[in-house]
């Protein structure tokens, strides 16, 4: 398992190992989006003080929210620590990643191979839901997002 080293992350993830027993690895690359300025301020307080900073930002323009992180940003630290991780797996092992929404949606992306510009239409994340991602014939596929129950298999032709 491996896991942000922030705070909310790090605690689920200790949670996590209680109940399974997997050893957790914290990694400073699955930290949440730095959003400079906007850290902190409620949705209403960023539209007042950044008003057109969001609406580019929602129109799927690169912004540097806050004078912080870009999207893409994100995903080049936090995807090449999960492919890393993923890569030391054996045949048909499990890694946990425990980490924030924002990041987590910008990996997905990364791994899925989307354009930067569509990764919003991943969706959020709840707290304490959780993505699945497997190994497909062409790549990196989404089997589960956002996600609060056990996923079941999907049977298929291309399974």
């Amino acid at each position: 398992m491996i896991a942000s080293d922030l705070k909310r992350a790090a605690a689920t993830a200790g949670e996590l190992s209680a109940l399974t027993g997997l050893d957790v690895t914290y990694d400073a690359g699955l930290r949440e989006t730095y959003a400079g300025a906007w850290q902190g301020l409620t949705h209403e307080e960023i539209i007042g003080r950044f008003g057109e900073q969001y609406a580019a930002w929602k129109r799927g323009e690169p912004v540097r929210r806050g004078g912080g992180e870009l999207e893409t940003e994100v995903a080049d630290r936090a995807a090449p620590v999960v492919l890393a991780h993923a890569d030391k797996l054996p045949d048909n092992g499990t890694l946990v990643v425990v980490s924030h929404g924002g990041t987590i949606r910008t990996t997905i992306g990364r791994l899925l191979g989307l354009e930067s510009y569509h990764w919003e239409g991943l969706g959020g994340l709840s707290n304490c839901c959780w993505s699945v991602l497997g190994e497909g014939a062409r790549g990196w596929r989404l089997t589960e997002h956002n996600a609060g129950t056990l996923p079941e298999p999907v049977l298929g032709d291309d399974d």
